[in-house]
Parts: C-alpha cells; sequence; structure tokens
C-alpha cells in the first residue's frame, strides 16, 4: 500500500518484518508516544495502542496487562537505564522489537538540547539476545539491516555496509 512511499528505510523493512508474524487481528502495545512508525502501522490497519510517555525504567504497568497479544519497541530499549525491567514485565505473548547496533566507528547518540534523547545502550546483537532470553523470551527470527545517509564523509561511507539495526521477533516461554 505505501510501498516506496515511506521517509525511512527501515519504517518499510520493519513493517515487512512484522507483517510476518503479527496479524491485524492481534492487539499491538507499541512502546513509546505516537510516532510516524505507529501512525504507519494503524493506516496498515493494525490496531495499535502507545504507551503515554511514562518512564518506563520505573513504572512498567502498561506492560503488565493481558489486554495485548503484541508488544512492539522500535528503537525504545536503547534509552532506558535498564531495559531488562519491562522487557521481564511484558505479560504479551509476542515482541517485535528494534534496536540500534553498536558501532565501532561511531560514539552513542546523545542528543546536544533533549536531555532525555540518548542513548544509555547500543548493542551487539549477542547482548539483546541474552537480555531478551534472561526474561523469558524465545527469539523466533532476527535480522540486522543498514540505514544509510546521504552525507558525504567516512562514516556515510561506512553506514552504507555496516549493519546499523537489530530486528527481533520473539515469544513468550
Amino acid at each position: 500500500m505505501y510501498e516506496g512511499k515511506f521517509p525511512k528505510k527501515r519504517y518499510k523493512h520493519t513493517l515487512k518484518f512484522l507483517k510476518n508474524f503479527v496479524s491485524q487481528d492481534e492487539s499491538i502495545l507499541d512502546l513509546g508516544v505516537v510516532n510516524p512508525f505507529s501512525e504507519i502501522l494503524t493506516k496498515e490497519g493494525y490496531k495499535v495502542t502507545n504507551t503515554a510517555g511514562e518512564d518506563l525504567d520505573l513504572d512498567t504497568s502498561s506492560v503488565q496487562t493481558d489486554n495485548y497479544d503484541v508488544v512492539t519497541a522500535f528503537e525504545i530499549f536503547e534509552h532506558l537505564v535498564s531495559p531488562f525491567n519491562v522487557i521481564n514485565d511484558i505479560k504479551a505473548k509476542k515482541l517485535v522489537a528494534s534496536v540500534p547496533l553498536k558501532l565501532w566507528f561511531a560514539s552513542a547518540y546523545r542528543s546536544k538540547t533533549d536531555e532525555r534523547d540518548r542513548h544509555y545502550h547500543e548493542f551487539e546483537d549477542w547482548q539483546f539476545d541474552w537480555l531478551l532470553e534472561k526474561a523469558g523470551w524465545k527469539i523466533k527470527k532476527r535480522e540486522k539491516f543498514t540505514n544509510p545517509v546521504r552525507k558525504v564523509g567516512i562514516r556515510p561511507i561506512l553506514r552504507r555496509f555496516t549493519p546499523r539495526y537489530y530486528l527481533v521477533y520473539a515469544e513468550r516461554i
């Protein structure tokens, strides 16, 4: 429906991945406030509810309910001091999540204007797998993908070939 019209390559990639595991009949709790990707999911016919912007390090009550079949978390866990707590408390049976991968040629992201917009973690794939498994999830599918930027320089060239995102589908054990 929106083929080729997504503002970012990662939206297109993430939607294609999600469609393999989540039906439009399932209810989704998307961690984080309403965002461009949750709006795309809604336009694609998914039933999506977003969290209200609460600090998921301190308040995991939004995931401690059986009201949702699936929890999605796209570039959320890296902003938490302790992502284990919310991942462990999820009651839904399915999880689709993506995190930025640690890049050897770039420091962790930190906004200069918004103190909440920083990455406490940028993961290696094995670290995120271990975190999910320790919290009682079985990974069924995983993918890495790049997200090139239209800039000039060594880092933009490296981003064309180096995976930036790690996308996982997991089920509660």
